[in-house]
């Protein structure tokens, strides 16, 4: 989710300039800024940090939207106060900046278990006899999943902006089923309707697939088996790091546990010590978060309205964030 970007190299000057641009006295004027990417669970969870800080601490929170690494360079201007959901190793190289080698923000320590990985409908799975990665690059299962005549399949990575795109690139290349797939890019929305409308039609459909997430509850998935991680054979990359990121990393093999983690500026410690404690406090799991990203996409209830009836029905969990 996710995900997904650099150590700065050269594009820290760009996206610092954006900041400037985009969080203007209208931002400041907020005693909380959270940061919120383009993906459902982020969303929920920022929705649910904002409510809990208004209704507990009678401060004015205001959500931003904004890509990865705007939302890091923000908490390290100040100009924004929380990451609600980074993914873990995904944007491991802005956490070692701005974490690590900065220390302008902090991790809380409770991260949310998460698999990411590709999978396909289960009923075409089986039909075809699609179980493992390997089977991408064979030209002829890939000739199933081919809905232009082009010749190749269409296989979705994920969305624009997400490190995982990046990095389901880099596994592309390491299996080979560049040479046998088209792959695309969109938003998660689009290409999670896509499954919808392929599993109902009983058309093909392969993707980029991650928990926690609404899809395993609506749909029976095939995750396709892969070598388990290596971190000796994990060798990622992103292009804001190098311009031949492509062509000098290689991922062969499974993706490892990744981790979510709320991130928040180190200012706030002293800024809004109360704010900073429910920040480092704060403790989901993996069934809380896909209930979430349910009531959003599928439900279709408003983020804040949905934020608003869980913080009520989970006072004593959210009063807990706010203990010492």
């Amino acid at each position: 989710m996710k995900s997904i970007l650099s150590k700065h190299a050269g594009g820290s000057l760009c996206a610092a300039a954006l900041v400037g641009l985009a969080f203007t006295s209208p931002v400041r004027a907020a005693d909380v800024v959270i940061g919120v990417p383009n993906w459902p669970s982020v969303q929920a969870t920022a929705n649910v940090l904002k409510v809990a800080i208004e209704e507990n601490l009678g401060l004015d929170v205001e959500l931003q939207n904004a890509t990865n690494p705007i939302v890091f360079e923000a908490m390290d201007s100040g100009a924004m106060h929380a990451h609600p959901e980074v993914w873990m190793p995904n944007q491991q190289n802005l956490h070692d900046t701005f974490v690590k080698d900065k220390g302008s923000v902090v991790m809380n320590r409770n991260g949310v278990a998460a698999f990411q990985g590709m999978c396909t409908p289960q009923q075409f799975a089986d039909k075809h006899g699609v179980k493992s990665i390997d089977d991408l690059s064979n030209p002829d299962i890939a000739a199933l999943y081919d809905s232009d005549g082009d010749g190749r399949g269409e296989i979705w990575i994920g969305a624009p902006g997400w490190a995982s795109t990046n990095i389901e690139k880099i596994r592309a290349k390491s299996y080979g089923y560049d040479q046998t797939f088209e792959l695309t890019e969109s938003d998660e929305t689009l290409a999670y309707a896509a499954l919808d409308n392929a599993i109902k039609a009983g058309k093909p459909w392969v993707g980029f697939c991650y928990t926690p997430h609404y899809v395993f509850v609506l749909h029976d998935m095939q995750i396709l088996g892969e070598p388990a991680y290596d971190a000796g054979k994990w060798n990622v990359i992103q292009p804001t790091d190098d311009p031949a990121w492509l062509e000098k990393s290689s991922a062969g093999v499974a993706w490892d546990t990744a981790y979510l983690h709320l991130h928040y500026a180190k200012s706030v410690e002293q800024d809004q010590p109360e704010v900073a404690k429910l920040f480092r406090n704060m403790k989901l799991d993996t069934d809380i978060v896909s209930e979430m990203t349910y009531a959003l996409v599928i439900d279709k209830k408003e983020a804040e309205d949905y934020a608003r009836e869980w913080v009520a029905e989970n006072e004593d969990l959210v009063l807990g964030w706010l203990a010492d």
